[in-house]
């Protein structure tokens, strides 16, 4: 399903803001004036990095780097684009080589910034540029390493654009299927993809966990993951890694661009691992469901709307994930999602597959063996078929089978289960064959109903005293009356 790559734009900041401090009027403008404030600082710091005049002859002096590499650099350094443009379709390779060495070989903290940002802006302005990290004539350097070392050194600015940077060389290789990076076939040691991408991965989830910058760790790190997660490999080392127990907290309605984009590639990495059976297995136990729906019920971002909706296709037929989608509401909001104007097919058919799909699951826990199996097991729970009409209507003969044995069992659960869940449900179940039953009243009256529901009228739940009275009131004035109150 074509998702749209250009939406995945990098240096996304959300940031949090106290809201004790201030009133909900003013916190808007507080919001605005930090986020402005925040991006203004690291523009500046990265546009401070860039005119730094770094000592390219010193370190020639003191052969840090060697004459032609000065020779290069003097050729690219502070040159306008066009300029360097065209040396790096010439000769991009050497330019490659050039920077990986002084990262591997100088420590001075501005000169590493500054190479990482003369990278980070030519791949910026054109990320085909990638690929020269790949040409055949740097197999023999080990091109990942100074940036997976750098991941845990130095400045965040530092950390940032190596693990930016090395997310897009790494997801550029062409054979990712191979477990060594360059170097293949070379005596040379190597850092091997294994190993890139699982420090990589570690790396971005201590980051998810332990944020080591208040606002950029976490949607660099969420920026990053978008990408890389599309690689088989990646979502397993994320799975191990219990990366989804950091990503479902952030699954939450957004309001600022920034969080609004946060959310967006949130949701396109948990869609990239519904893909992925054991992330799927995970998925299913967690409060991830629950929070996409809270999302896309007040989402009006069609690209946010548009993933969470193909997640919940991709995840329809998986185990329980259908019961739940029901129990949560799921259906009513597709109906009120394909009621709004959308543009995108995409999400057009993946509304009309969720309906369908979820109509037959809704068959499915209505069918009264189903329920037969759930009051003999005295396993009742709100499933879906307790309060839909269609059910009752279609199997209300069925409890006379056996001389009504389910509807005996119904009242033994009332007798004797000590679960308020299961004694709320069967008080309700009971006045639903009260209601649909012509001569219910009659029969669940002739079956002494009446003393066992009178009981948990004053029952310490809540719940169960509610649907104990909706039982009484039905079994004393009729459904319609009963219906009328309850109103």
């Amino acid at each position: 399903m074509p998702i749209d790559q250009a939406e995945l734009t990098s240096d996304q900041i959300i940031y949090p803001y106290p809201r004790h401090m201030v009133h909900e009027n003013e916190q808007k403008d507080w919001k605005l004036n930090t986020i402005s404030t925040l991006l203004t600082e690291y523009v500046t710091l990265y546009v401070k990095v860039l005119r730094r005049d770094i000592p390219w002859e010193t370190y020639m002096t003191t052969k840090l780097i060697t004459g032609t590499t000065l020779q290069l650099l003097r050729r690219y350094d502070k040159k306008p684009e066009i300029e360097r443009a065209l040396l790096l379709e010439n000769d991009g390779p050497s330019y490659i080589r050039v920077f990986v060495n002084i990262l591997r070989d100088i420590q001075k903290e501005d000169t590493v910034e500054y190479v990482l940002a003369l990278i980070d802006e030519m791949l910026t302005v054109n990320p085909k540029r990638t690929k020269l990290f790949h040409d055949k004539s740097l197999e023999d350097e080990d091109i990942y390493e100074p940036f997976l070392r750098l991941l845990s050194k130095g400045s965040w600015f530092v950390q940032e654009k190596s693990s930016k940077i090395l997310t897009l060389v790494v997801s550029a290789r062409s054979n990712k299927n191979g477990l060594t990076a360059n170097g293949e076939g070379t005596k040379k040691k190597i850092t091997s993809i294994d190993d890139v991408l699982k420090g990589l991965v570690d790396w971005l989830c201590i980051q998810l966990k332990k944020p080591s910058h208040p606002q950029r760790s976490i949607p660099s790190s969420i920026n990053c993951l978008a990408t890389l997660l599309k690689e088989p490999v990646v979502r397993s080392s994320f799975v191990q890694a219990d990366g989804l127990k950091l990503l479902v907290p952030l699954i939450s309605p957004a309001s600022t661009q920034q969080s609004i984009q946060l959310l967006y590639e949130t949701c396109f990495c948990v869609w990239l691992l519904s893909y992925y059976e054991p992330a799927i297995e995970y998925l299913a136990t967690s409060r991830a469901l629950p929070r996409l729906l809270e999302v896309v019920k007040g989402s009006t971002k069609e690209k946010v709307v548009r993933l969470i909706v193909l997640t919940f296709k991709n995840l329809l037929s998986k185990g329980t994930f259908g019961a739940q989608m029901v129990d949560l509401g799921l259906p009513q909001i597709v109906q009120s999602l394909k009621g709004q104007a959308w543009s995108d097919e995409d999400l057009l058919d993946a509304l009309n597959h969720l309906e369908e799909g979820l109509k037959d699951n809704i068959k499915k826990l209505s069918s009264f063996d189903k329920y037969k199996q759930e009051v003999l097991l005295g396993h009742l729970d709100w499933s879906p078929m307790h309060k839909d009409p269609i059910f009752w209507r279609d199997n209300i003969t069925n409890f006379e089978e056996n001389d009504f044995q389910t509807l005996r069992v119904l009242l033994t659960i009332l007798e004797t289960s000590s679960d308020p869940r299961a004694l709320a449900v069967a008080c309700f179940d009971l006045s639903q064959f009260i209601q649909y039953h012509p001569a219910g009243r009659v029969i669940v009256t002739d079956l002494k109903a009446k003393e066992r529901v009178m009981k948990l009228m004053n029952h310490e739940n809540a719940e169960v005293t509610k649907n104990a009275l909706l039982c009484i009131q039905r079994l004393f004035l009729g459904a319609k009356y009963a219906s009328f109150l309850q109103a």
